[in-house]
């Protein structure tokens, strides 16, 4: 089957689309990948709808929400197109699209995720089936609704020897690890560019930290890094997850923006030997994917925190921009399939389970 994958992460950049031939089980085949940036003014946009949902209770319509959901389907549709036209193809060559939404608040702890995106509007507009919603089902049944993205990683890595790792660094970091039988243990680690981002946005005027240089300019501050350290979410055994603003800058106000830039930099890397620590055992390789890969500074500090050296998913030939994105249009050819995408041992659910909601186009 042909699936499109969409990802719009916390780190509100852009939408990453992806297009794979995949059954769902062994086969998969990258065709095609584009990603289109945010405006200044949509980043606002959807960051407003992010804080404001924050502060619910449970999710509910509000205005400005509801905005920046039109928004998000508005964005996604053009992708798709974009996408299409770069591969050649028209809509009804393609069997289905996952799309994952934008994140604006995950509290599985209260019993709930919201994604925003209406799938049902994005199949109207696209013409082809959409599963979106892919991680209320696993928080209902007691799960932490994340990562997902574990399956995808399976599938990937099913040739490469095992036990190994695969460590997604997109705004939140998580890992995934792969047991020499096959078994999966995944959760997030903790920050990973969104700290940094929102450091550099504050600090320096910039969007991130390019390559980590201003990080490798500054000095590690060891109070600062021990005191964000000093939170006992770091030690709760997996499954876990995060919501982006969980954490915040604040610890670093004061230092200058090469200090502050090089210590939360530092945390990330701390945070992901906390991990490893959690892992039923050692990895033999540890293989990055996501923004933060291209973080010379951050691959550096992991390094020196791990003991292992991080590999880019790049050199195995597999996009590490486009692996998240790839992974929702897997797991959409595995819900029409009615096969499991999170599992007791990724999410917490309490048995292997499918997720997301099929929506047809109308007139289909």
């Amino acid at each position: 089957m042909l699936a499109i994958g969409l990802m719009s992460g916390t780190s509100l950049d852009g939408v990453d689309a992806a297009l794979i031939e995949t059954d769902g089980e062994g086969q998969v085949r990258p065709v095609a990948f584009r990603t289109e940036p945010y405006s200044d003014a949509a980043r606002a946009e959807l960051a407003e709808a992010t804080a404001l949902a924050l502060t619910f209770e449970r999710p509910r319509a509000s205005p400005p929400i509801v905005a920046a959901s039109d928004l998000i389907v508005r964005t996604h549709a053009m992708v798709v197109q974009k996408l299409l036209r770069d591969a050649g193809l028209g809509a009804e060559a393609v069997d289905v699209i996952g799309f994952h939404g934008q994140t604006v608040a995950h509290r599985p702890d209260r019993g709930w995720t919201w994604q925003i995106g209406d799938g049902q509007a994005l199949a109207d507009a696209t013409g082809i089936t959409v599963v979106g919603d892919f991680r209320s089902a696993d928080v209902a049944a007691g799960g932490q609704g994340a990562p997902l993205i574990p399956i995808y990683h399976a599938a990937l890595a099913a040739g490469l020897a095992r036990p190994i790792a695969l460590l997604n660094l997109g705004g939140v970091a998580n890992v995934t690890w792969i047991g020499r039988d096959g078994s999966l243990v995944a959760f997030d680690t903790g920050p990973a560019n969104g700290l940094i981002d929102h450091w550099m946005e504050a600090e320096a005027g910039q969007r991130y930290d390019a390559n980590g240089a201003l990080a490798g300019s500054g000095r590690v501050e060891p109070t600062v890094l021990d005191t964000m350290m000093d939170n006992d979410w770091f030690d709760l055994a997996p499954p876990k997850s995060l919501d982006r603003n969980d954490f915040t800058i604040q610890p670093a106000r004061g230092l200058s923006a090469a200090d502050g830039a090089a210590t939360l930099t530092a945390f990330t890397a701390r945070t992901v030997a906390r991990a490893l620590d959690h892992l039923p055992e050692r990895p033999q390789r540890l293989l990055v994917a996501g923004g933060g890969r291209h973080n010379a500074t951050m691959l550096a500090m992991i390094a020196a925190e791990t003991g292992l050296t991080p590999e880019p998913t790049d050199t195995l030939g597999w996009n590490g921009d486009a692996l998240e994105a790839e992974g929702f249009a897997y797991m959409a050819v595995r819900r029409l399939h009615d096969l499991p995408i999170s599992f007791p041992g990724t999410t917490g659910v309490p048995r292997p389970m499918t997720g997301g909601v099929i929506h047809h186009p109308a007139g289909a």
